[in-house]
């Protein structure tokens, strides 16, 4: 294995202040290695974890690695300049995408955990990919197990919450303070459903939707 070439010098006195995951998206764990060790990719991620839980460092934490591309989270455009990208292999919804094995959402844990010792990460500020580009993305995914890794201590999960009867204008503004990007509404409260209620993804702001947000605005205070 080679270390990826795909990184930059992080802006001076830039904290790494988010963890942002994603996952592969391609047909196997060798095929994406290749491609965020290629320099004619032009992608790269600082972690790489297989569905076995091997877990491949790929670019030192303090380095800017080139995962988000063009996203947003709470007013900030340069994602990459402040955050951790963690690859989970997983062939994604183009080549069958599958639940994420116990053993590598253990090793993400784990590798979470020490991330959390090293750098100041707000659980709010632990995010799919889907959730800095709605527009873009889609993982990691509806499959992916936002409970269980809130459960364990990293990120958070505001569970059913109290269905509300509001409108769409104030789930918007909701999910601007929470930190989505709300210039296509459809798009941003999908990303949401996608992370915090992944039974339904239809973009609309029922209540359900409504009072998983509003629970986790509480959980943020």
């Amino acid at each position: 294995m080679s270390v990826s070439p795909n990184f930059d010098n992080r802006p001076p006195a830039t904290p790494i202040d988010m963890l942002v995951i994603h996952y592969t998206g391609m047909q196997s764990a060798f095929v994406a290695l290749d491609r965020l060790c290629s320099p004619a990719a032009k992608v790269s991620a600082h972690y790489l974890i297989d569905e076995d839980g091997q877990v491949a460092p790929l670019v030192d934490e303090y380095k800017r690695a080139w995962h988000a591309g063009v996203a947003v989270w709470r007013g900030e455009t340069d994602i990459n300049a402040r955050s951790i990208g963690v690859e989970l292999v997983n062939p994604g919804h183009e080549f069958g995408y599958r639940n994420f094995p116990e053993i590598q959402m253990a090793a993400l844990v784990d590798l979470a955990t020490g991330i959390f010792a090293r750098h100041p990460i707000a659980p709010r500020n632990v995010v799919g990919h889907s959730d800095v580009a709605p527009a873009r993305k889609t993982d990691p995914g509806e499959l992916f197990d936002w409970a269980a890794l809130a459960q364990a201590g990293i990120g958070l999960w505001p569970g059913d919450g109290e269905p509300l009867g509001v409108d769409e204008a104030q789930v918007l503004e909701w999910l601007a303070v929470y930190g989505y990007d709300t210039s296509n509404s459809a798009q941003a409260i999908t990303a949401f459903q996608r992370h915090f209620r992944p039974q339904t993804l239809d973009g609309r702001a029922d209540a359900e939707t409504a009072g998983r947000l509003k629970a986790l605005l509480v959980l943020c205070r």
